[in-house]
């Protein structure tokens, strides 16, 4: 093992994990990725412990589970007396820096009533110096360097922000308005280049958060028709009978998904739900070749032999499965993301445990030589990095995802005729089984994977589940109970 130790933390948002190892990864080509996955443990059982953007990357940086952390909502703040991952390298001598976004809204009682940043939910985490200001809604710094270029771009934090990601003619599928050498994506990877480039004279602690390939879908030359549409195959289409559906379906929604879409997802023909596909898996090949670029620099520059690389998602994405888009739901796509670590001086191998979103603080930090703290719901995986997984390891996944909205009423809450409390869902996943609870009387879910991957027959009430239905309804009780937050143990 090496004596120094850098870290690179690289997070790809919306990344579902079929698009690297599933049903679509022969339909892209990540060559990238996949070399650097032939060097790495890859977890083929991960899960983020929720979602959408703002809670999972609480959990994620935090190591909690979103019911002890309280960010569940992009814009719920995360409160100022929990611990994280750059707060506790700071306390090794580590100086995190963030390239990227964390989206997290500060803890208020920190703040004076009109702080810009009690109204910003895409804010620094504690403890991370940012090095590079790249928000997905609030950010200024690319849409200044693309004016400096030349671009006609509109001034950031406006309603005309959009403007930006219009396809050329207006038409969905095509380019962007400005070059790939110029997007963001590569921007991001040009500043992360030339920032660390000048800092090996002393290890360093580098979070790359890419945003595509999260929406707007549109994509630059070459990427926005490098996927052919007709040869995908279509989303799962078949839907289980459930009130959440329904819900789902109640309002427009995703409106912001690609130019000049209303939000009516059961209007989207298969044609177009082909081609945000094909535009997605482009962002995706466009991801692959950036990261291919920090890989060779850290080779270049001599440091992948000192260096511990993770590369994971915050959480997935739909793709009209079920007919729907976006996260904000409770089957496997919006869940089940990559993960992949490469651990100096580690053979990689495939790992198909479970794991969870929770693990990666622990485990980044557990290389690092830090003490963890006990508040942590995850635990590290470098035990894996050996030849036997540990004999005590989890058998189930946990996961959670709020529906309501404390700040204003969502169609949940208006479909439902529920309080914002009771609008949200607690899953419990084995690998054969799931089962899905939801508060405020809604019926569960219960799917049998082994037989029905695609999660489209809901067993909850079915007499010859029932047993099953049960038994899972026990075991999330107690999971919930086994990691209620604990900061003085």
């Amino acid at each position: 093992m090496t004596a120094r130790r850098n870290v690179l933390f690289v997070v790809i948002d919306q990344l579902r994990a079929d698009v690297l190892d599933g049903g679509l990864a022969s339909y892209i080509q990540t060559p990238n990725l996949d070399r650097f996955a032939r060097n790495a443990l890859r977890f083929r059982n991960h899960f983020t412990v929720t979602a959408p953007c703002g809670p999972a990357r609480a959990s994620l940086l935090t190591g909690l589970y979103a019911m002890n952390h309280r960010a569940i909502n992009n814009g719920s703040p995360l409160g100022a007396h929990h611990t994280n991952i750059a707060l506790e390298a700071r306390k090794i001598g580590y100086e995190p820096l963030l390239f990227g976004y964390s989206d997290i809204q500060p803890d208020p009682t920190t703040r004076s009533a009109r702080d810009p940043d009690n109204f910003v939910y895409e804010n620094v985490l504690p403890g991370f110096r940012e090095m590079v200001e790249m928000r997905a809604e609030y950010g200024a710094e690319w849409l200044g360097y693309l004016r400096a270029k030349g671009y006609d771009v509109p001034d950031a934090q406006t309603p005309d922000l959009l403007q930006l990601y219009r396809p050329k003619d207006g038409i969905f599928g095509h380019p962007a308005l400005y070059e790939a050498k110029h997007s963001d994506t590569a921007y991001l990877t040009d500043k992360t280049i030339e920032v660390l480039s000048v800092r090996k004279a002393h290890p360093w602690f580098a979070h790359v958060t890419y945003i595509r390939p999260h929406p707007p879908f549109v994509a630059p030359a070459p990427y926005n028709d490098l996927v052919d549409p007709d040869a995908l195959p279509a989303p799962v289409l078949e839907t289980p009978d459930h009130p959440f559906i329904d819900a789902w379906f109640s309002e427009p929604n995703q409106k912001g998904m690609f130019w000049g879409f209303d939000g009516d997802c059961r209007a989207i023909t298969p044609a177009t739900a082909a081609k945000i596909r094909a535009t997605y898996l482009g962002l995706v090949a466009e991801v692959d070749h950036h990261i291919g670029r920090l890989m060779d620099w850290l080779d270049e520059s001599g440091q992948a032999d000192e260096t511990l690389v993770v590369v994971t998602a915050d959480h997935g994405e739909l793709l009209g499965d079920h007919g729907l888009w976006g996260k904000e739901a409770v089957f496997d796509p919006a869940f089940h993301v990559p993960l992949m670590i490469r651990i100096p001086g580690v053979a990689g191998r495939e790992i198909t445990a479970l794991s969870e979103s929770v693990d990666v603080t622990p485990t980044i930090l557990d290389w690092l030589g830090a003490d963890l703290p006990p508040v942590f719901n995850g635990r590290s995986l470098l035990p894996f990095a050996g030849a036997d997984a540990p004999e005590d390891w989890r058998t189930s996944a946990f996961m959670e995802i709020e529906f309501g909205d404390f700040r204003e009423t969502s169609r949940y809450e208006r479909f439902w005729q529920l309080p914002p409390e009771k609008c949200r869902a607690a899953i419990l996943r084995e690998p054969r089984w799931k089962y899905v609870h939801f508060a405020g009387g809604v019926p569960p879910m219960l799917f049998d994977l082994e037989n029905d991957p695609n999660e489209t027959e809901n067993l909850a009430d079915r007499p010859d589940a029932a047993a099953e239905r049960d038994r899972l309804r026990a075991a999330l009780i107690d999971k919930r109970m086994e990691n209620a937050y604990r900061p003085f143990q």
